[in-house]
């Protein structure tokens, strides 16, 4: 998709296929023309409020009217788009209101469309990113697969211009953030026999072939055998597969600035080993390299807007299965940190890869770490699908977080952590338990991999089992809340 940003250009003049305009509620409950709207309106001798009045449209939340061939006007349809209370229309509900959008326009078979509705939010910048990500989102699908495929029913939209002002650079990150969320589904929804560890770092080598300024470096076992990742490779013990630790380099900054080290864990499937899942819903632990896939797209994010920072992508990806060769429920390992740790449930694999890629990038000597994992399903109990939980020892870092969460839709929530929940993970014959019971699994798995971060070091865990996916599908998150990160930190210290 092509997107282009209108500066000065009246929604009755613009020659396009389709011509999307708002339409509000005012207070006393009646529809009310937007801005652009109204200019239709004066074009078309008043044919939209002519429409308002007969009772047929009232712009209620999430309600599309569609007028063809309206005279007075270059293009050829107008889409009316229901938007509800005007003082209540911010960023999430424009999202709203694009996602139907998108759902029509991918049904029309046109090539252009020209969009009017991020001018009615106060920040023009949330909202043109929105509008671009949140029509990406609808346009996107994955049909590799599929047998039957007919071109006749892939949608022909290929140009959007939105109308805005002084808005290109904001276009440049949300096309960006599209192009990251786009690259992390791709990812996480192809079947667990394709994405195996092997294809999860050919990707990685292939997004660093297309940048200069991303290096690539893969660890086989026998590297992590050598630095004594042990916890790692009990984790990939029981697959044919091969583990793989992927580290890609972006400098887009200076030589001496300390990168932010952002590191996923990459389960490409997850049986929870001899700790047997369940066979209900199994098949979605695919997903599992949920934190990977959001790593590799903010890395494609960054590097395509080419972020003038360094920023260190980690994935730390195996296949967790049942076998002879696999770890058992009350085996010790020794971590890369030197750190004993009792193996009570071998379906607590990922906070195992996890500890090991943290301690090894401590030799990148990073500003900030942040960790990205499908890591609890306690986190579903206590958050949902909606937002995804937080473990921080680090209060900015935590706060800087969320509202990289708040302003691209993605949000977070901070939980708590303290020595309290760490006494839970005590094991009775190595220094740590990889389980701390049933109570507050999401915060004692936090507590588990903030034992190997250095205290003065700013650190923050996301656990992203409740949104990375919804359904059967991946949703690419949390791309929109780590690159907004990455932006508002440059802009910060620029």
């Amino acid at each position: 998709m092509n997107y282009s940003i209108i500066n000065n250009e009246t929604p009755a003049n613009y020659q396009t296929d389709c011509v999307v305009v708002a339409v509000f509620k005012n207070n006393k409950k009646e529809a009310e023309l937007s801005a652009a709207a109204k200019m239709i309106d004066e074009q078309t001798e008043n044919a939209l409020s002519s429409l308002i009045k007969m009772g047929d449209f009232t712009g209620n939340k999430g309600s599309i009217e569609m007028l063809y061939n309206l005279s007075g006007i270059e293009a050829k349809r107008v889409m009316l788009v229901g938007c509800g209370d005007s003082s209540k229309f911010n960023s999430a509900a424009l999202h709203e209101a694009m996602a139907k959008v998108g759902k029509r326009l991918k049904a029309m078979k046109i090539k252009q469309a020209a969009i009017w509705l991020a001018e009615s939010v106060d920040d023009q910048q949330q909202a043109v990113q929105q509008v671009i990500t949140t029509l990406s989102s609808c346009f996107y699908s994955l049909d590799d697969y599929k047998s039957d495929k007919e071109e006749s029913d892939q949608p022909t939209l290929s140009d959007i211009a939105i109308a805005s002002t002084n808005a290109e650079q904001t276009a440049m990150e949300g096309i960006g953030i599209a192009k990251g969320v786009e690259f992390a589904k791709n990812m996480a929804n192809q079947p667990g026999n394709v994405c195996t560890p092997t294809y999860l770092a050919e990707h990685a080598i292939k997004l660093g072939n297309q940048h200069d300024s991303m290096a690539v470096e893969i660890l086989e076992e026998s590297d992590m055998q050598t630095l004594g990742m042990g916890a790692f490779l009990s984790v990939s013990a029981g697959s044919r597969e091969d583990g793989k630790f992927i580290i890609m380099n972006y400098k887009g900054g200076s030589e001496g600035d300390n990168p932010v080290v952002l590191v996923g864990k990459g389960i490409t499937f997850d049986t929870g080993g001899i700790s047997l899942k369940p066979g209900a819903k199994m098949d979605e632990m695919k997903f599992d390299m949920g934190g990977a896939a959001s790593v590799l797209g903010t890395m494609q994010a960054i590097a395509s807007m080419q972020l003038p920072m360094n920023v260190i992508g980690v994935i730390a990806s195996a296949e967790n299965m049942p076998s002879g060769h696999a770890t058992k429920p009350g085996d010790i390992v020794t971590s890369m940190a030197g750190k004993t740790i009792e193996v009570l449930n071998t379906d607590a694999e990922g906070r195992l890869v996890l500890c090991d890629a943290l301690t090894y990038v401590k030799k990148f000597e990073p500003a900030v770490i942040i960790d990205i994992a499908t890591l609890t399903g306690a986190c579903i109990v206590a958050l949902g699908h909606h937002i995804c939980g937080m473990i921080s020892n680090n209060d900015e870092l935590s706060e800087d977080l969320m509202k990289a969460g708040d302003d691209s839709l993605d949000p977070a929530w901070r939980l708590p952590y303290n020595d309290k929940y760490t006494k839970q993970l005590k094991s009775e014959f190595a220094d740590l338990g990889n389980i701390g019971g049933p109570a507050a699994g999401t915060i004692t798995a936090g507590c588990f991999l903030a034992e190997f971060v250095d205290d003065d070091c700013a650190w923050a865990h996301l656990d992203v089992a409740g949104t990375a996916w919804a359904g059967k599908a991946s949703t690419g998150r949390p791309v929109p809340l780590l690159t907004q990160y990455l932006i508002n930190r440059l802009k910060r210290e620029a």
